[in-house]
């Protein structure tokens, strides 16, 4: 298990877990970021990351990065 942050670009990966506060579990979550979601790293741009989750584009900082675990 590793945080999202260090993803292969293109490489779909399995969210196995969500850390953090409360709060932003559940935002992760509401973005598509539930355990046992698809996610695809799609690129890397001024620090944060593209990814494919649930057919849809979300930009995300790495600091929220850091808290998903694939």
């Amino acid at each position: 298990m590793m945080p999202l942050i260090l993803a292969t670009v293109g490489e779909e990966n399995i969210v196995k877990r969500v850390g953090g506060a409360p709060a932003v579990k559940k935002h992760l979550e509401d973005l598509g970021f539930a355990p046992g979601a698809t996610v695809t790293v799609i690129s890397e741009i001024a620090g944060n990351l593209i990814i494919n989750v649930k057919e849809t584009r979300v930009a995300i900082n790495k600091e929220l990065a850091s808290k998903i675990f694939i």
